[in-house]
């Protein structure tokens, strides 16, 4: 079942990029952008990943904090923050337990294969952990700048 606007954001603790972790719950009192993509280093995830880091100023004035999360292991996010200067955290999530509790791990298809994989897909926590917007099926092009506009709204 698809999470929804007001909703409890589910919480995880997971190995991120640079050696460290994230917890929801240690976000708390922060507004929240979690951005769920495929993989890193394909077109569509980096195009995704630029924007928001671009924006990371614009952000963290608005008090809002940017986690990327994928199924890639934390070496493959920590090539891709390097390769690309990501100065925001990329969460592993190999068990894909916050996918599932977020709903963005669904089956897809392509050239008639059908396939699991993760839907592109951005969510907004509010400072109190509930969620504030969900973007699901994103499109890249403008997005970013989409979420920053909800989150400079968000109280």
């Amino acid at each position: 079942m698809p999470l929804s606007e007001g909703d409890p954001a589910p919480d995880f603790d997971l190995p991120a990029s640079a050696g460290g972790r994230i917890a929801l719950a240690a976000l708390k009192g922060h507004k929240v952008v979690l951005y769920f993509y495929p993989k890193d280093d394909t077109s569509g995830c980096t195009l995704e990943a630029q924007d928001f880091n671009r924006l990371l100023p614009d952000f963290a004035a608005a008090d809002a904090k940017i986690v990327g999360l994928s199924p890639d292991p934390v070496k493959s996010h920590d090539k891709f923050c390097g390769k690309y200067g990501l100065a925001f955290p990329l969460a592993s999530d190999e068990d894909k337990g916050a996918l599932e509790a977020y709903g963005v791990w669904v089956e897809k298809s392509m050239y008639g294969r059908t396939y699991m994989g993760v839907e592109r897909t951005t969510v907004l926590v509010d400072r109190e952990g509930r969620i504030a917007k969900v973007w699901p099926k994103v499109k890249v092009p403008g997005h970013a700048e989409a979420v920053l506009e909800a989150a400079r709204a968000l109280t």
